[in-house]
């Protein structure tokens, strides 16, 4: 039953406090040396790209998952490939007139008319995210998928962070899900399939809003060229464009670009430097990019869509039953905070308030906390879009501040869409982390985020690995932040 709240403790090695605090305060060493950890006082980092001033707890031993755990996350990956090519197909069909055309209006919402149009070209049809990440919460009744990133960040800190800990998989009796480098392989597989020419580099462009995540893909990059793959991390001013296409002039290099990887948000290309240099050599050809230009399919009223009853047999006929059946068990109830007005004789479907049919978005604010189980936050295209910036958790705030964020929301709407999201609560972990500063061991009681990385080679998906996110139990919205654990997962060993 949801609502319902049990401890689950992770198991612990067959190891002294003293070889742990010990393997713990190794990690911590290698992760200030690739530069993803913030240098001890009097320390500098050897960190080519520089030092991270970001800092977490570090876990004792990778986060535990079952056999049927795995299972799932194995089977989740081809579920969501196929998911995203529905999306696309609908959102295509929508544009030509062949399905409802308010399905487009709805993803196009506070769109410039320049990206829309790029996005729409034939060339670009059929593309789709190379890497998809889902953030899960384990529940007391199982897995729910809170959200779909395509630009996720901690692809380099949870490759880094594999590779540090399945160095004492042994001793801990747990396998990494992907391997010590699976997460660095697997990229690069990705890369490759992406990539149409065979001359030419790779550049991880990242834009200044991402420049907290800098440090972790420069230490990506240095693996990519170790194991062959001629790739770079660079900013858009290390960009220089010829009749040619586009090429890397940074640190004394002079190289052709073949294939960038967008490490930036489409609603920031206003703010990035030479982008519009950048987005002519990916239309004429010159250069490839991944994830695609499609603002459509970065849209978490995708999930809204998912479940909306008039679009079922789309859904039914594009998935086949048993994967609809099954996604719309795991993807929250969602819905589109519309500001439209509704006619007396119709409801908002399938929401509910007290067992009340819900005629209205106002009458959402006269919930009692109890009945507002709840999320709201910004569909996309926005800076409050991504981490737990513009979040509201009905339950978790007064009356007058709930009232307020829908009629924010409400407000937005013609320039960035708000959803309207069943709040589902985690199940409680007990773990035991590494103090970083006292270099102490301490125990804690946290919700985790489970976040799966799957990598896109033509119309396969590989699990490389799984980032395991646990915070205090007191926080309601889980994300990295200094009190949270992040970890590896892994399963026990045969």
């Amino acid at each position: 039953m949801r609502g319902l709240s049990f401890t689950w403790i992770l198991p612990l090695p067959d190891l002294s406090t003293s070889d742990l605090l010990h393997r713990c305060g190794i990690i911590r060493d290698q992760l200030i040396d690739a530069g993803l950890f913030p240098p001890l006082p009097g320390q500098a980092s050897a960190s080519e790209g520089g030092a991270t001033t970001t800092t977490w707890r570090i876990a004792t031993t990778p986060f535990s998952l079952t056999t049927e755990q795995l299972d799932f996350f194995h089977r989740l990956g081809p579920q969501l490939l196929s998911f995203y090519r529905a999306l696309n197909r609908l959102y295509t069909d929508s544009v030509r007139g062949l399905q409802p055309a308010w399905i487009a209006g709805y993803l196009d919402q506070g769109k410039p008319d320049g990206l829309l149009a790029y996005s729409r070209m034939k060339r670009f049809r059929d593309q789709l995210p190379a890497v998809i990440r889902p953030d899960i919460i384990p529940t007391q009744d199982g897995m729910v998928i809170t959200e779909l990133d395509s630009v996720p960040g901690g692809i380099g800190a949870t490759a880094c962070l594999s590779a540090f800990y399945a160095k004492g998989e042994t001793a801990t009796g747990l396998s990494l899900v992907g391997g010590f480098e699976g997460m660095v392989r697997g990229f690069a597989n990705m890369l490759k399939a992406q990539l149409t020419e065979p001359s030419g580099c790779v550049a991880i462009l990242i834009s200044e809003e991402a420049k907290d995540y800098r440090p972790e893909m420069t230490w990506l990059t240095a693996r990519l060229r170790a194991i062959g793959l001629n790739a770079y991390c660079v900013e858009p001013r290390d960009i220089r464009f010829t009749e040619e296409g586009l090429q890397i002039t940074s640190e004394g290099m002079d190289r052709p670009i073949a294939l960038i990887y967008r490490f930036y948000e489409l609603f920031d290309l206003l703010n990035i430097p030479k982008s519009e240099l950048v987005q002519y050599a990916i239309k004429k050809g010159r250069v490839a990019v991944t994830p695609p230009y499609k603002p459509a399919l970065e849209e978490k009223l995708a999930f809204a869509l998912l479940h909306h009853p008039a679009l079922r047999p789309f859904w039914e006929q594009a998935l086949g039953q048993e994967v609809f059946l099954h996604l719309t068990t795991i993807m929250p109830r969602t819905w589109i905070l519309d500001p439209a007005p509704i006619p007396p004789s119709a409801t908002i479907p399938g929401l509910a308030i007290g067992g009340r049919a819900v005629m209205s978005w106002r009458d959402l604010a006269v919930a009692t906390q109890k009945e507002r189980h709840f999320v709201i936050k910004p569909s996309g295209f926005s800076e409050l879009a991504w981490g737990s910036r513009g979040v509201s958790v009905g339950h978790d705030m007064p009356q007058g501040e709930w009232a307020g964020a829908i009629d924010k929301a409400l407000a937005s709407f013609p320039q960035t869409p708000y959803i309207l999201q069943e709040f589902h609560k985690g199940r409680l972990y007990e773990l035991d982390y590494f103090d970083p500063v006292s270099s102490e061991m301490n125990r804690m009681s946290g919700r985790a985020r489970l976040s799966p990385y799957y990598f896109v080679s033509g119309e396969t998906t590989e699990l490389a690995g799984i980032l395991a996110t646990v915070c205090p139990a007191d926080k309601k919205v889980i994300h990295g932040m200094k009190d949270a654990v992040m970890v590896p997962c892994a399963v026990a060993q045969q």
